[in-house]
């Protein structure tokens, strides 16, 4: 016991240190997908405030691909000092189990360090569907053929229509497009009647009446929409669903040094002028600890898992 202690000091020494004196040299920040996205804006703000906190670049990198898989793939194989980190969101939770073939996995070969935020989503209708609610919209799709609108197969925008759907037990045929924006235009055009989206993408048509909100994919109400009731008051008890955002590191990162950016990024989070840039765009910045970060890329992991497989949903 003596012997092993011994043998254990010095690497427990050289932990502490390392943490101590980290960051010492540039930090390369993975954004998996392309540049003015969420995660892009949001990894920006975020590194910026690192760089000017330690005296060291925080670089972002963006590396698009296979729905954030060619990023995450390229942070797992990296080295684990605390010098290559990944911007990581919904759409990973859910990739472990839509694509058949990954080069990775999300649990096995990487470490959450924080949860940054997440914009919650939103339900609305175009202004010429004639619902108010939500259970006025199951009513109505059960004596009308409607069609509802997504970003794309197994997106969030997908996942959560189809998990209303059988939380409601109504059929709305499904119409992909290639990203969030072309299905917006053609649901302020009247092409498809629903759609389900983060609260900043959604929220102009909104306010410029030609979409209808009828509900908010929150536990409470949302500031930017006070007056929405939220699916919970309506019935829905368990539908909460956001895009979140947060970061990890590869594994076998030295905990000392995953602790010291969970603590810099929680700081971050909280920051009066990050808090309102974000706020105004419909998104909810949050600190957290590496553990919760954890406990919720488990947890949506696992129900997305369940969403997916439910769907049908699979990319090659």
């Amino acid at each position: 016991m003596a012997c092993a202690a011994l043998l254990l000091a010095p690497a427990l020494s050289s932990l502490s240190t390392m943490a101590a004196g980290y960051p010492d040299r540039p930090i390369r920040y993975v954004v998996a997908f392309g540049p003015g996205g969420l995660n892009d804006v949001v990894g920006r703000v975020f590194c910026q405030k690192l760089s000017e906190s330690w005296g060291q670049p925080v670089i972002v990198d963006n590396r698009p691909g296979a729905g954030g898989n060619v990023g995450a793939d390229l942070v797992a194989r990296s080295a684990p000092d605390g010098y290559t980190m990944l911007s990581i969101s919904t759409a990973h939770a859910i990739g472990q189990s839509l694509y058949k073939k990954l080069n990775y996995s999300l649990e096995r070969d990487l470490v959450p360090v924080a949860i940054l935020g997440s914009a919650p989503l939103m339900m609305v209708v175009n202004a010429g569907v004639p619902v108010k609610t939500v259970p006025e919209l199951v009513k109505w799709a059960r004596t009308t053929k409607a069609a509802y609108a997504s970003g794309g197969v197994g997106v969030i925008s997908h996942l959560s229509m189809e998990m209303f759907k059988q939380a409601a037990g109504i059929d709305l045929t499904h119409v992909p497009y290639k990203g969030g924006g072309p299905a917006l235009v053609d649901l302020l055009a009247g092409q498809v009647q629903v759609h389900a989206n983060d609260i900043g993408l959604v929220l102009s048509g909104v306010r410029s009446g030609k979409l209808r909100a009828i509900g908010m994919m929150t536990e409470k109400r949302h500031p930017l929409q006070p007056d929405l009731p939220t699916f919970i008051e309506q019935g829905y008890k368990t539908f909460v669903m956001g895009n979140w955002i947060g970061v990890v590191v590869p594994a076998g990162t030295p905990k000392p040094v995953v602790d010291t950016l969970a603590a810099a990024f929680s700081r971050t989070a909280q920051l009066p002028d990050v808090v309102k840039r974000f706020a105004e765009q419909g998104f909810d910045t949050s600190g957290s600890t590496a553990a919760t970060a954890a406990a919720l890329v488990k947890k949506e992991t696992l129900r997305f898992g369940a969403a997916v497989k439910a769907s049908g949903a699979k990319v090659d």
